[in-house]
Parts: structure tokens; sequence; C-alpha cells
């Protein structure tokens, strides 16, 4: 045992990113055996073109929950890649509108079969006793209502006022 798993609760926040490393770096390797180069990062934005072929910059943002600067991020690397492109949205001069390439859709007929290999050996590490994918549905609603933050800061004066 290490001191991360020593530290329970505490170390929470390093021991998801550890395990969410884990899968980023077994998704690379599954893409790989099947002859696909790409990055488990740019999913997120792929997908969510997939679904939904034509976004503004600040649509893709909320659509996959990441702040607006990581989000650019992501672009950029996917526009380099050319697996999408952008342009000025018509109506709306300011707005930048992101839509896959050619590219990008095939590469996404290629990867849909991959998807269900992943989706079925990841069902079998998440349907445990504690059904891990359920659990963090029931933390993410949770800091809907009160953000980790703002309960510790709920905490702290509690403490501070027992004193």
């Amino acid at each position: 045992m290490n001191i991360i798993n020593e530290l329970g609760i505490l170390a929470i926040a390093a021991r998801l990113q550890r395990l969410a490393e884990q899968i980023r770096k077994d998704g690379v390797l599954i893409y790989k055996a099947n002859g696909i180069d790409f990055e488990p990062k740019w999913f997120p934005v792929m997908y969510t073109l997939h679904v939904k072929p034509i976004l503004s910059v600040v649509e893709v943002s909320a659509e996959i929950g990441y702040s607006h600067p990581s989000t650019i991020s992501l672009l950029k690397e996917l526009e380099k890649q050319k697996l999408i492109k952008s342009g000025k949205d018509k109506s709306d001069e300011r707005k930048r509108m992101i839509q896959l390439t050619e590219k990008g859709r095939s590469l996404i007929k290629r990867m849909e079969p991959v998807w269900e290999v992943m989706i079925a050996a990841a069902e079998q590490l998440t349907e445990t006793e504690n059904n891990l994918m359920k659990a963090m549905a029931e933390v993410e609603q949770q800091m809907e209502v009160q953000s980790f933050y703002q309960r510790a800061k709920v905490i702290m004066a509690a403490d501070e006022s027992r004193k």
C-alpha cells in the first residue's frame, strides 16, 4: 500500500487523477492496437461534434463541461490535426462555429467499433459492488447542491464558532 492509498479520503483527488491517468494510458494502447492514432483527451470534443455536428466554441465548452480556456486548447490541437475546422457564424461574426472535417468524420467511423470494446471493458471494471459510475453521478449531484469548497467553509465556520 502506498501513501496515497493510506491517506484515504484526503487523497481523493489524487486517486481519481491516478485512476483517470491509468484509463487514459490504456485507452491510447487500445486505439494503437486498432491502428488508430488518437489522444483520449480529444474524445469529448470529437464525440460531441459527432452527435451535434456544428457548435460554437461556447456550446462545445458547455457540452463537455470544460472551462473555455481548456476547450480552446483542445480545439487548437484538433484543428492542427485537421480533425475539426472552424468558421465564423453567418448570423454573428463574433462566434466561431466548429465542426468535424472529412478526416475527423472518417476517424469517428474507424473508432466506433473500438468504442464498443472500450464500453465492454469499462463496464467490467466499474460493475463492482459499489458501482463507480453510479457513485460518481451521486458525488457530482452532491457537488451541484454544495461544492467541496462550500462544504469546507461551513465546517471551518462551525469549528471557528466552537472556539
